[in-house]
């Protein structure tokens, strides 16, 4: 039996792709694509499909917080993220997220066929090509810095003046992220204020200070 498999892109041309790089693979069928967020999910309900891809950036918002909510909704759907952000920091999130596996779309046929083929067997394992590099880098930046990518982005941000708001619309998350990421900030930095967080950042040499 094949796999059922719904395609989330906001971009056209690429579920065109995917569907064209999909034609010669029997054991994969797609059974439905969605441009949005909102879209996804009431074709998902109504398809029920085994597995669906999703990239990180929709028209309508994010889509790891869609793969949170899918997964929410159904335990044993696949879930690949499919993106061509492929930070480590994006890899790390859509793994918090209980997504199946992460693939940026400049893979290979064969491993973004492998992924799907993995969230149809095991969606609740992650896999990504990368992952042990990936890991390795956190390290390594984990011992210059007590503060994530994302974390020290959001700092810069915050230096920059930006609301929390808007540090969520320019890196492309919710609001309900970045206040987290602005609560680990604090909580790293031992700060119950932007002005205390900036001052502790500047005394510890995790930013410079801005001169107009």
């Amino acid at each position: 039996m094949a796999i059922r498999l719904v395609v989330v892109d906001g971009q056209p041309l690429a579920r065109f792709g995917l569907a064209r790089l999909l034609e010669g693979e029997a054991d994969v069928e797609i059974v439905g694509e969605a441009a949005t967020a909102a879209e996804a999910v009431e074709l998902i309900a109504r398809t029920r499909p085994d597995v669906v891809t999703v990239d990180v950036t929709l028209p309508d918002g994010n889509g790891l917080t869609l793969a949170r909510e899918l997964r929410d909704r159904w335990d044993s759907l696949g879930i690949v993220v499919l993106t061509s952000n492929g930070e480590d920091d994006v890899l790390f999130r859509a793994m918090e997220t209980g997504v199946s596996a992460f693939v940026p779309k400049t893979s290979a046929l064969a491993e973004i066929v492998g992924a799907i083929r993995h969230g149809a067997v095991a969606a609740s394992s992650f896999t990504a090509t990368g992952l042990a590099g990936a890991f390795t880098r956190l390290r390594e930046s984990r011992a210059r810095s007590p503060l994530s990518p994302r974390e020290a982005e959001v700092l810069l941000l915050l230096q920059d003046g930006l609301s929390v708001p808007a540090v969520a619309r320019t890196l492309h998350m919710s609001p309900s992220t970045a206040k987290t990421y602005v609560a680990r900030l604090y909580d790293k930095l031992g700060a119950s204020s932007r002005a205390q967080a900036l001052m502790t950042a500047l005394d510890r040499g995790l930013i410079g200070l801005r001169t107009a």
